[in-house]
């Protein structure tokens, strides 16, 4: 008999910081995030401008209304935050990048005529 070990279980905590990790730090994947979230969003004041205005009329269903409209402005925010991330992080790149061609600049200044 061996005693084989149990396979791990899924942790969800675990499964969204790794999630969350990938989205961060990948510049492609980031901007569809924005870009989908928007879209969903958008797509949730559609509908409940129009076919879901009956359901969520706040004075019959005050809860589905709060909720829903909680849940449109959560993915408007989120979309929001990721999109400041993403404009933060562009302009460090930026800066980076200028530091180094400035450093480049002077280090071909400083060479002699004829070894430009």
């Amino acid at each position: 008999m061996s005693a084989e070990p149990d396979p791990p279980k899924f942790q969800a905590a675990s499964f969204t910081v790794q999630a969350t990790r990938g989205l961060i730090r990948d510049r492609g994947m980031r901007r569809k995030a924005i870009s989908a979230l928007l879209v969903l969003a958008v797509l949730m004041v559609i509908a409940g401008a129009t076919f879901l205005q009956e359901a969520l009329n706040p004075r019959e269903h005050l809860g589905w209304f709060v909720i829903f409209w909680l849940a449109c402005g959560w993915l408007t925010f989120t979309a929001l935050l990721l999109a400041l991330f993403d404009l933060l992080l562009v302009r460090a790149e930026t800066r980076a990048a200028r530091r180094v061609l400035k450093e480049q600049l002077r280090a071909a200044a400083d060479l002699p005529e004829d070894e430009r």
